[in-house]
């Protein structure tokens, strides 16, 4: 087992989540109470990374981080050095990949909300700010879990953006997906096999925790 490449994916797929989790509200808030065409566009824009091949994805932002784009040479200029083949560019890459299993369970969870519910707290008095977060906020707890189990698992398996955006560099870039492959390439297949088998093992792990859940509310219900 690679070590190092296993506590670099979880620290990359701990910050994603976290990340991902403090983006995904607001915006999933917003696309999930209207039905305006900028809000579809949205929606739509967020899910692209589902259909997209990583390689794709990987390209563009590999192009878009480094010196050919107005963002690329202005991050340089801030930073010193291109983002790409970073971990921080590693952290971008996986932020737009996941993005859309962090937004989508709660754009489905804020427009489960009781209509009615929503109504009479504003006829009360409530703000905006107020009836989400005392009333939304509550009730979509369980899809919040979901997003983050999610996000946490799918950015774990990442390869293709991973490998385009931040190559293959121990210690920096290097994560369990992309140390599998260097594995078989060498043909050590009995590391792979251990490295593959945590890597099923976590994945198992997350769905059975979204998939219990979810039974265990149906059983409230």
């Amino acid at each position: 087992m690679d070590f190092a490449a296993l506590g670099l994916t979880l620290r990359l797929a701990s910050l994603t989540t976290l990340c991902l989790l403090l983006l995904a509200t607001p915006l999933a808030a917003w696309i999930a109470t209207g039905h305006t065409l900028p809000r579809r566009i949205a929606q739509a824009a967020v899910a692209l990374p589902l259909v997209l091949p990583p390689t794709v994805l990987g390209f563009y932002l590999l192009i878009g981080l480094g010196p050919a784009t107005a963002l690329g040479r202005t991050l340089i200029t801030l930073l010193g050095h291109p983002l790409a083949f970073t971990f921080w560019g590693l952290l971008i890459g996986s932020m737009i990949y996941s993005l859309p299993f962090a937004v989508q369970p709660l754009i489905v969870a804020f427009a489960s909300v009781d209509p009615p519910t929503i109504e009479v707290a504003r006829v009360l008095g409530a703000s905006p700010w107020t009836v989400f977060r005392r009333i939304t906020l509550p009730l979509s707890r369980a899809s919040f879990l979901t997003a983050a189990v999610l996000t946490f698992a799918h950015t774990v398996g990442e390869f293709g953006v991973v490998l385009m955006i931040g190559g293959d560099i121990p210690g920096v870039t290097r994560t369990l997906s992309i140390s599998i492959y260097d594995q078989v390439q060498e043909l050590n297949y009995s590391a792979a096999n251990l490295t593959a088998a945590a890597l099923v093992a976590l994945s198992f792990l997350a769905l059975l925790i979204v998939y219990a859940r979810g039974n265990r509310r149906s059983e409230l219900a």
